[in-house]
Parts: C-alpha cells; sequence; structure tokens
C-alpha cells in the first residue's frame, strides 16, 4: 500500500519539536497537490488567568511555525499556517478541519509516560477517539 496526502491535510503543533517531528513524518507522504494547514492553538482558560501572554503564546507559535516548515520545503506542497484560539484543544483542531475541508488531520504523538497522559488529557488519544474527520496518526522518524 502506497499512502500518500493530495488534498488538504490539517497538521496541530503544540511545540518546535512536535511540529518539526510531524513535518519531517509528513513530508514524503506529500504530493504536488497537497495542502498542508499548520496549526497551532492557543488555549485560553476560560475565566482562569493565563498563564502566558496573548502575545507571548503568538510569537511561541510563530517559532513553532519556522521550525515546522522546514521538513515541507522539499516538496511541492502548499503550506500555510494558522494561529487558532480556544478552551478545548481538539475541538479546535477539528472545527478548523471541518471549515477547511480537510481531508484528515495528521501528527505523530509524541512520547510520554501514564502519568503526562493523565495529568495533560492525553490530546492525542482525544484526537483519535473523538474524531469527526480522518486521523492519521504517522510513525515517528529518525530526523
Amino acid at each position: 500500500m502506497t499512502l500518500a496526502f493530495d488534498g488538504t491535510v490539517v497538521v496541530p503543533a503544540a511545540d518546535p519539536d512536535d511540529g518539526e517531528r510531524t513535518a519531517t513524518a509528513l513530508a514524503p507522504y506529500l504530493t504536488p497537490t497537497s495542502s498542508v494547514v499548520l496549526v497551532n492553538v492557543i488555549e485560553k482558560a476560560g475565566g482562569a488567568p493565563d498563564k502566558a501572554s496573548v502575545e507571548q503564546r503568538e510569537e511561541y507559535a510563530e517559532e513553532i511555525f519556522e521550525r515546522t516548515r522546514g521538513p515541507f520545503e522539499t516538496t511541492d506542497a502548499t503550506v500555510e499556517t494558522g494561529v487558532l484560539y480556544g478552551t478545548d484543544v481538539v475541538e479546535r483542531i477539528f472545527t478548523e478541519a471541518k471549515d477547511r475541508n480537510a481531508d484528515a488531520v495528521v501528527f505523530t504523538a509524541r512520547e510520554g509516560n501514564r502519568l503526562a497522559e493523565l495529568l495533560t488529557g492525553d490530546v492525542a488519544r482525544r484526537m483519535v477517539k473523538e474524531a469527526s474527520v480522518p486521523v492519521v496518526a504517522l510513525p515517528q522518524t529518525d530526523a
């Protein structure tokens, strides 16, 4: 079986390492008709004070996008970025995917232990369990 993404895919990135890891794993599967939408969700606390200002988080998102674009430079895919805002990261990613008529949400799961998953709510698990569009979890590659 040959895997290729020739439509629109939404690629969530939580940090520069996460984004670069996913981009490296995804790049070999892109075609000239692929459209990649890199997104970072700035999670709003829903009434509680935020740990960092919106401006700081937007700057961090740009840092994420800068590193994540690198692996895509060897492809002919169209790449765009988007900073998203919401109180639920998973819900916001799927809303964006639907709004853009994405064929899939694509990511690589971060390595983590059970305690980290319990404390963070395990976004990767929720993305698979609550999927409203196809979700592809790519294997990690040796970058």
